[in-house]
């Protein structure tokens, strides 16, 4: 089976600081297969380690490349791209 990849615009105002990286993190971890995150060009970090998403510097509005290999990816990037594109401080708010 081929790796999918799907690109993600960011929706958390403050970018993938903190609290939104680590959800992503943990959802990519939860996923049980390899998953990637990059930011425009830049080169892949392993999306379930919560310091490498931290280091990419991701912003509200950039947009990343995710990349699943395994059985259920399609699934595995639609619930990332869903978790990328909310925006959770709005959420921490209220």
């Amino acid at each position: 089976m081929t790796a999918l990849s799907r690109t993600v615009h960011i929706g958390s105002s403050h970018g993938l600081h903190a609290r939104p990286a680590k959800l992503f993190a943990q959802a990519a971890k939860d996923a049980g297969i390899p998953v990637t995150i990059a930011k425009d060009a830049g080169k892949p970090v392993n999306a379930a380690s919560i310091l490498g998403v931290i280091a990419l510097g991701v912003e509200k509005g950039d947009y990343v490349t995710l990349t699943a290999d395994g059985d259920g990816a399609e699934g595995v990037l639609d619930t990332l791209a869903e978790l990328l594109a909310t925006d959770h401080d709005q959420d921490a708010a209220g």
